[in-house]
């Protein structure tokens, strides 16, 4: 009989506030393998995918400190680590939430372990190698998509959620032109067709916070009738 090949060299981000789910877990996966690291805070768990770049993550949504969900959200921004979701939230739209917001599989507490296990070599397996970007650079521009924090001449700029969300699309994409839609959609979702007229009243918010800082805001190009660009040069 063939039996499934242990990991090597793999780490295992745990996510979860219960200190005993956390012992479980590292015990079956160290036996399995792992290298593992726990942590039991949401914005800690962000901090540690950035830092110690897991091979997976295994995730709690009732987190003290944030919602399991806007944890994903969060990790999804920057990163495709395969994340599956261990919840007592047995619930179809907690589910449908979950791998809606990035999850790549779901389980309910308390679970098999052989189950577990299968089901992380499965979802590594279906992952494509990736290199997450966490930070931005251009010029005085930085970006710490892990902190949200946008900084220009190393003095922080504030910005809403929504200018923060189209910055770091354009970032991402940097040097591209980045269609109207594509940005709604991605910084509003299914309530992006509605948001036409305000795409506009964004940026123009957006580059003046920039430019005030001391940004070169010709960098952030609006590209007539196609969309809007994050270019590389102002030439």
């Amino acid at each position: 009989m063939n039996l499934p090949m242990k990991p090597a060299h793999l780490t295992a981000l745990v996510i979860d506030d219960e200190v005993q789910i956390r012992r479980l877990l590292h015990a079956i996966l160290e036996r399995e393998g792992y290298d593992v690291v726990e942590c039991g805070l949401g914005k800690l768990g962000i901090s540690e995918v950035a830092i110690v770049k897991p091979d997976v993550v295994i995730l709690d949504l009732g987190l003290p400190d944030m919602d399991g969900f806007e944890v994903l959200r969060r990790i999804r921004e920057w990163s495709a680590v395969p994340v599956l979701v261990a919840s007592v939230r047995d619930g179809p739209l907690e589910k449908v939430q979950a791998l809606d917001a990035g999850a790549d599989d779901y389980m309910t507490k308390p679970f098999n372990n052989a189950e577990l296990l299968a089901r992380l070599r499965a979802i590594q397996r279906r992952s494509e190698p990736s290199v997450d970007i966490n930070k931005f650079d251009s010029g005085p521009l930085h970006i710490d998509f892990v902190a949200r924090m946008v900084t220009v001449k190393k003095k922080e700029v504030h910005l809403t959620p929504i200018q923060y969300s189209l910055l770091r699309v354009l970032a991402l994409n940097s040097g591209k032109i980045v269609t109207q839609l594509q940005l709604m959609r991605e910084v509003w979702g299914d309530n992006a067709e509605a948001q036409s007229q305000h795409l506009r009243v964004h940026l123009s918010h957006l580059r003046h916070k920039l430019g005030d800082a001391g940004f070169d805001v010709r960098f952030l190009r609006n590209e007539p009738g196609i969309g809007y660009r994050l270019a590389d040069s102002v030439a």
